[in-house]
């Protein structure tokens, strides 16, 4: 397959104006008497392709599935009152609102257009939401460490069902691993992998001598933003 030569950077206006964005947020009141924020599923769309109702994006195969560390910063741009108890988690049902995306997606969407995605679900690690990566790290270890929580992680036994229809993807569509190169991450990467792991199709561009440290597609520098795309690019077209 053929790309398009690639332009310079895309920037975020007309990221904006090409795909639509939707997520399902979430909160969980623990046992241990806890309320955490989360989000459990991104859904980002060509525009030209948004069902005439949005929950049905859910049962649709997307072109790509993304995982990365965690929700960030994208937040609801509708009021959202779906709290669950900690027993519930198992069942829990996506139900989907507009959402204004992080830095990040915008380089998920970049991708997307390059390579002519219509449609990429992204899924974390954990599904917590903080926007410093420092303080999620200490949040999801807190977490697990004082309760016993694991199933923030769609990656958790208990939530196994909701994972495989997650999955669910176009022949041939990649799994692609973003969610960075902290050695903090590593319970939740061994989690992930145990998951998805020997799933045919997973790719990533792995740090140098490590074995599940994939870099994240948002690096500091501007010119490693864009160098992230095209190298993401190369791969996909090497592997297609």
């Amino acid at each position: 397959m053929e790309y398009p030569p690639l332009p310079k950077f895309i920037p975020a206006a007309e990221l904006k104006k090409t795909y639509g964005i939707y997520g399902h947020f979430y909160s969980v009141d623990l046992a241990a008497g806890d309320r955490i924020h989360c989000r459990s599923v991104l859904e980002i769309l060509s525009k030209k392709s948004l069902p005439s109702e949005i929950d049905l994006v859910s049962n649709q195969k997307p072109d790509a599935v993304v995982i990365m560390m965690n929700p960030g910063s994208s937040k609801p741009l509708e009021e959202v009152n779906h709290v669950i108890s900690e027993k519930q988690i198992g069942q829990l049902k996506s139900s989907l609102v507009l959402t204004r995306p992080d830095t990040t997606q915008y380089q998920v969407m970049r991708l997307m257009f390059y390579c002519q995605w219509s449609h990429v679900r992204v899924l974390n690690l954990s599904d917590l939401r903080d926007p410093k990566s420092t303080k999620f790290i200490a949040h999801y270890s807190d977490i697990e460490r004082r309760t016993g929580f694991l199933a923030h992680s769609l990656f958790s036994d208990s939530r196994r069902a909701e994972l495989n229809a997650k999955l669910k993807r176009q022949t041939n569509a990649p799994i692609l691993f973003a969610w960075g190169v902290s050695p903090d991450l590593d319970p939740l990467i061994q989690r992930c992998l145990k998951c998805v792991g020997n799933l045919p199709g997973t790719i990533g561009l792995l740090k140098p001598h490590t074995k599940d440290k994939y870099f994240h597609p948002l690096p500091t520098l501007q010119r490693d933003k864009l160098k992230w795309v095209n190298h993401m690019i190369r791969y996909i077209k090497a592997t297609q």
